[in-house]
């Protein structure tokens, strides 16, 4: 048995065994177990009847004010678009990917020039349809790398509603601080006009001799914080109204911005199983299985670069010794040229890609894991801040209750020669410092619903009738 015979038998026994294995290379996938525990912390809490992450939108933001700076949000906001672009664009390279599974067909005008047996030069012309290195998809390749474009663009599509669940959240945040804030300027303006009046009544007392020189100071220095706080909380409004501004992306509508005219806003308290499952269902999650997924098919991918390939070239038309009569007196000729690669030695390229796509894929598997954790935590801090903030506002009032009893007490002693003027302002700083606290924890229970409802997946449904 010569060595060619032996070499022509070799091959043929690969590529028999090659075709029995043929198939998909890539392995079964199992998702992995969560990393957290089963339940939530325990609150006090019903079961609710209906998931936060299929409440739209528009049923738990039922404020028409909030909603219209939603809506607009959703139609300017550029972050948004950034992500809803890059799901088309995911979704052009999946067709990208699945066009490689099909043979390219061109069509080809060629020339041919050479010299013949005698000595003499010929050209020979050709035209037709031509296939050119179509590869036959035997060990999936071409299939894992477009099961792995797929799985992208699953997770840009995710990635769309993470971003715009983010931002409905973001807006209806902001609204509810400039809320907050622009009750802080109206609470800092009405104090700062009962101290302009107390200040007056003491400097007309200094003058008459029935007050000292302190209290005129400390009353001076009152009125002074009370400008301060107005600053401030003016401030702080601006930059509430830029922020939401950036949300919207345009300028909000003045009639919803504007001092005075926000309505309180109403939410409506969000129950929540504890069941820690209701993670699985988070867009960002599911963008994280999703790109674990495409890695799981990219190790398919590199473990088929293993195999051989078979590469066809083929073409029909036309061919003419001359130009003028190839589409006339033309003959008829086809060809057809199959190719076997078999990759003998590549300097360890494909094991090493083998091994990084295997790093990829451990690597996807710790960021899924990753991002199960942090909704856990996010989640466990909503619940939480639920737990302790209704307690903590309830004793918040109560002391502002308190403060406002002791200053309008304190100031009845001081009328009466009881008390120095000195425990009247002291008596009022308290009772302003109770208020604003009074109004910023209001703000940051709302707040703290949203943000339970944006952590629970909701945000991301808008049609308010949907049963």
């Amino acid at each position: 048995m010569n060595q060619l015979t032996l070499f022509k038998r070799s091959a043929l026994a690969t590529l028999a065994a090659s075709l029995v294995a043929c198939g998909s290379l890539t392995p079964d996938y199992q998702r992995p177990a969560a990393p957290v525990p089963a339940q939530f912390a325990a609150v006090d809490a019903p079961a609710a009847a209906r998931p936060a992450a299929e409440l739209p939108w528009k049923a738990f933001f039922t404020d028409a004010n909030l909603q219209q700076l939603i809506r607009i949000a959703l139609d300017n906001n550029r972050d948004l678009r950034v992500a809803l672009l890059n799901v088309e664009q995911a979704r052009a390279l999946v067709d990208s990917r699945k066009a490689d599974r099909w043979p390219t067909v061109n069509a080809g005008l060629g020339l041919t020039r050479g010299t013949a047996s005698d000595g003499s030069v010929g050209s020979t012309y050709s035209a037709g349809l031509l296939v050119t290195s179509y590869e036959i998809d035997l060990f999936d390749r071409l299939r894992s790398q477009s099961d792995v474009a797929f799985a992208q663009y699953l997770a840009s599509t995710e990635a769309g509603k993470a971003a715009q669940i983010s931002l409905v959240s973001s807006v209806a945040t902001t609204y509810l601080a400039l809320q907050a804030d622009s009750a802080l300027l109206d609470l800092a303006q009405q104090t700062l006009a009962t101290r302009e009046d107390s200040t007056k009544l003491i400097r007309l007392r200094f003058d008459q001799g029935a007050s000292s020189q302190l209290d005129l100071s400390q009353a001076q220095s009152l009125l002074e914080s009370a400008r301060v706080s107005v600053a401030q909380s003016t401030r702080q409004r601006m930059l509430d109204v830029n922020a939401l501004n950036l949300l919207l992306g345009q300028a909000a509508p003045l009639a919803l911005t504007a001092a005075g005219t926000q309505t309180p806003v109403q939410l409506q308290d969000l129950p929540v199983g504890l069941s820690s499952d209701v993670l699985l269902r988070r867009p960002d999650v599911v963008q994280a299985e999703q790109q674990l997924l495409a890695a799981n098919a990219n190790i398919g991918a590199a473990r088929a670069a293993f195999f051989p390939k078979i590469l066809l070239t083929a073409s029909a038309g036309s061919v003419s010794n001359q130009l003028e009569g190839l589409f006339k007196d033309g003959s008829f000729a086809w060809s057809l040229a199959p190719q076997l690669l078999m990759p003998l030695f590549d300097a360890g390229r494909n094991q090493a890609n083998l091994a990084a796509a295997k790093v990829a894929r451990d690597v996807a598997v710790a960021q899924y894991e990753k991002a199960i954790q942090s909704a856990f935590r996010e989640v466990s801090d909503a619940l939480a801040g639920r737990a302790t903030l209704a307690d903590q506002a309830r004793a918040q009032q109560a002391q502002t209750r308190a403060e406002a009893e002791r200053a309008r007490l304190t100031e009845l002693r001081y009328q009466n020669g009881a008390s120095s003027y000195l425990e009247v302002l002291d008596a009022q700083r308290s009772l302003f410092a109770a208020q604003q606290a009074e109004l910023q924890l209001s703000a940051q229970a709302q707040q703290n619903l949203v943000t339970l409802y944006r952590v629970l997946g909701g945000g991301w449904n808008m049609d308010a009738a949907t049963p």
